[in-house]
């Protein structure tokens, strides 16, 4: 007996099932930590759902954008965790509630 091969709607379905626990991460938590890595679980969702676009159209037009956004999403990192460290120097706290003692 062997299994039925996966298809798109396999990878969608995983993309979209990760996709949603990253958007309920960004808005119930309130640690900047747990937000951030819930974005980037959002943002790994939608490259998984390009490569899958790009494996079934038999282009490799969806590798290469998520070949840039990995590369963006990699300066993305260096600078939020930048500020969220600050922020926990300033405050001493990692809480959404502590953003407006960043203001100028």
């Amino acid at each position: 007996m062997s299994l039925p091969p996966v298809g798109l709607e396999h990878y969608l379905v995983v993309s979209a099932a990760l996709f949603c626990l990253g958007l309920l991460g960004v808005i119930m938590r309130r640690n900047l930590l747990v937000i951030y890595m819930s974005l980037e679980l959002m943002l790994n969702a939608a490259n998984l759902a390009l490569v899958a676009f790009s494996r079934y159209n038999h282009n490799l037009n969806g590798q290469v954008m998520v070949f840039f956004i990995i590369t963006v999403a990699a300066a993305e990192v260096a600078v939020g965790l930048a500020l969220i460290v600050a922020l926990f120097r300033k405050r001493k706290s990692a809480h959404v509630e502590d953003l407006t003692s960043m203001k100028l």
